[in-house]
């Protein structure tokens, strides 16, 4: 049958696609319903791609098996920062790294063996956090000259605190990684910033899009521009809709490929998301990337792209589909009428915002991709 050997696989967005919150949305168990073999087992390669950063990769995987009733590998979800594992060069660099939940532990993960985290470096300055009234040092602390500088900025999610992250990733940068002494002028070029995630809004189980970390950086953005009158420059900025994270994703695809014996290369993927930004943008970039490099002409970098190694390919092309059960809502104005919510480093172009397919949910989705495969 046709179906044996498949030559295409599916990214799928999460939040506003699977599960609205905590909640699995009902048309994704019908999806995956029609994803498994009689055995369970995917009959096509599937990678979940979501912004989400502040959770473990393996528990991830562990609340989508239960959610959609199918084993889902670690190695099956890319979180936004995932790509970070590639960047080696920053793995021993002493690092401030911002989020919130396991930040440390997915630190180390990614490969970073040096971390301090922000209520770390708080609590070695007191005085640096003068906000919140209530946590405000009584008496004067002795001013610390053993604490080991800062070497580089991790921004891996949203964290809980804003006005005491963004006070003291100011302050590391002004300093050159020694906020307890400052300096008379900033340092520029500053120290490496790494970033991932860059969903200004996201969907939960509100009525309206909720503040996503691409907020978080926009007030950093512009706070450190208020101050020094330069811009803030990423070393790395991943996560949807950047290319790196869908070569990254396309890497996935095809080991879990050869993981299951499917010999046939695979030649297109289905990106299903519910954010005109961030997937119909990164899937509709990643399509242009791949027809560019098939014709092998070298694609323009997209924001802070980090490693330039090309990875083989055999995919084609790359489909784009937009669902409307999270960001994206029918019947909303054009996309030229709409404020641009990407972020600063990628360039606009409105044609990249217009989805290959607008379908109603993850099942139509997967129904589209399996008629215009050819599979029952």
């Amino acid at each position: 049958m046709a179906a044996s050997l498949p030559t295409f696989g599916f990214l799928l967005d999460i939040d506003g696609v699977l599960v609205r919150g905590h909640r699995v949305i009902p048309a994704a168990l019908e999806a995956f319903h029609r994803l498994l073999n009689p055995q369970g087992q995917l009959r096509v390669p599937v990678v979940f791609v979501t912004n989400a950063g502040n959770v473990l990769q393996h528990r991830k995987a562990q609340e989508l098996s239960a959610l959609l009733g199918c084993k889902v590998e670690p190695d099956q979800v890319i979180l936004s920062h995932s790509p970070l594992k590639l960047f080696a060069q920053y793995h021993d660099k002493r690092m401030l790294v911002s989020g919130q939940g396991p930040v440390v532990e997915n630190a180390r993960a990614l490969g970073f063996r040096n971390v301090v985290t922000v209520e770390e470096l708080r609590m070695a300055f007191p005085v640096l956090d003068m906000v919140d009234l209530e946590r405000r040092p009584t008496a004067t602390p002795l001013l610390r000259s053993d604490f080991p500088a800062i070497e580089g900025v991790l921004l891996l999610g949203e964290p809980v605190r804003w006005e005491t992250s963004l006070q003291l990733i100011v302050d590391v940068l002004l300093s050159n990684g020694n906020p307890g002494t400052g300096l008379a002028t900033a340092p520029y070029p500053h120290l490496p910033v790494l970033a991932s995630n860059m969903d200004l809004l996201w969907m939960a189980e509100a009525k309206m899009p909720r503040f996503g970390h691409g907020t978080f950086l926009l007030c950093l953005e512009a706070i450190y521009q208020k101050l020094t009158g330069k811009e803030l420059h990423y070393e790395a900025l991943m996560g949807k809709p950047s290319l790196l994270t869908y070569r990254y994703a396309e890497q996935l695809i095809r080991q879990q490929a050869e993981r299951r014996g499917w010999t046939a290369p695979i030649r297109r993927l289905y990106a299903v998301g519910d954010n005109p930004m961030s997937d119909v943008y990164g899937a509709n970039l990643f399509h242009q990337y791949l027809q560019m490099a098939e014709r092998g002409v070298q694609a323009e970098r997209q924001g802070a792209g980090g490693p330039q190694k090309q990875w083989p390919s055999a995919t084609r092309s790359c489909v784009s589909i937009l669902v409307c059960t999270g960001v994206h809502r029918p019947g909303e104005p054009g996309s030229r009428e709409q404020p641009f919510h990407g972020h600063r480093d990628f360039g606009f172009s409105p044609a990249l915002l217009q989805a290959s397919h607008v379908v109603s949910d993850v099942h139509a989705a997967v129904r589209l991709a399996f008629r215009e495969e050819g599979w029952p």
